[in-house]
């Protein structure tokens, strides 16, 4: 099998002779090209070329999960299809690679390693759908271009969280769970929209042509998969029935006072695979295929943990059975 494996030097739990054992490894049962990347948007560009070039069977992801969105991007440049484009594999190296625990993978790079190379001796792999995000037509962002991420999205206020600490490790700041929880803080004390949320949701009607309207949300947070994310090794579940083998579930509060965050954020602490947050204030939608998030102001916009600026307006699509991971 010819194989492509892009590595990020910068990726927080790996070192060099790490990276090197992991090349060795990985060669000894494939015909393996290495590429370091250079540049952000680099693992999106060999991911392309690998796809592009059709000798490439496989594209292997190390680094975190903003690397492997890249590299997912790349390989679905002209659209989703499993069957003719190289499949994918991960090997953990972020801060929290949501992706690949979600798959089941070790969030260690050695057992990543040794699960990988046992999943592609016995030819292991599995279809897991996708989400896309793309500018609304008809919007001030129509001209911006549709992304694939991986696991999850956020328009509002965990945006504004992950802009944040994207700004904090522009200073030099390490990426820990505690530098987030004091984000989180930062971000709800500056939260202009706390009283009457600016985010509205539209999505299809149960009738054809028509259109169902949720309006005033305070934050909302599309998930792939779950769990949406982890909190050192908990891991914090918005949406339990969110799966790479369904569509998309959204996750959005209406209110956003002390009272209201503290009770959803002890839920969130507490949430489980069988159980999520409730209330009169939660919406929590499952299995979504086409649905649109506006804001009357600019609000902050995440993919994959990426801080993607700030929106008006996204259209999200869930694809199912949208690429082939290693697993």
């Amino acid at each position: 099998m010819r194989a492509l494996l892009v590595v990020n030097p910068a990726a927080t739990t790996t070192s060099a002779r790490t990276r090197e054992v992991l090349a060795h490894a990985l060669a000894s049962d494939l015909k393996l090209e290495v590429a370091e990347t250079q540049y952000r948007g680099h693992a999106r560009d060999l991911a392309r070329e690998a796809a592009e070039g059709g000798e490439t069977d496989l594209v292997v992801a190390l680094g975190g999960d903003g690397t492997v969105n890249e590299v997912v991007n790349g390989l679905l440049t002209t659209g989703p299809d499993p069957e003719s484009h190289p499949r994918l594999a991960v090997v953990p190296g972020g801060s929290t690679n949501v992706f690949a625990r979600a798959l089941g993978l070790p969030n260690d790079v050695v057992e990543a390693t040794g699960a990988l190379l046992d999943a592609l001796r016995d030819r292991s792999e599995r279809t897991v759908g996708l989400g896309l995000a793309a500018g609304t037509p008809g919007t001030p962002d129509e001209g911006v271009p549709s992304r694939w991420f991986t696991f999850c999205a956020g328009f509002g206020f965990d945006a504004g969280v992950v802009g944040r600490v994207e700004q904090q490790r522009e200073r030099g700041k390490r990426s820990t769970h505690s530098l987030y929880v004091r984000q989180v803080v930062r971000q709800f004390l500056g939260e202009a929209n706390r009283r009457r949320g600016t985010i509205t949701l539209e999505r299809p009607g149960a009738e054809p042509g028509t259109t169902e309207v949720t309006e005033h949300l305070t934050m909302s947070i599309i998930c792939n998969t779950a769990p949406w994310s982890y909190l050192g090794n908990r891991p914090i579940y918005p949406s339990p029935e969110a799966s790479f083998d369904t569509a998309l579930d959204l996750f959005a509060l209406d209110k956003f006072s002390v009272p209201a965050v503290t009770r959803y954020a002890s839920q969130l602490l507490a949430s489980t695979p069988e159980r999520g947050p409730r209330g009169k204030h939660v919406l929590s939608l499952h299995d979504l295929t086409d649905f649109t998030l506006h804001s009357q102001v600019p609000l902050p916009f995440q993919m994959d943990g990426d801080h993607l600026g700030l929106r008006t307006s996204v259209t999200f699509t869930g694809v199912r059975r949208a690429l082939r991971v290693i697993v």
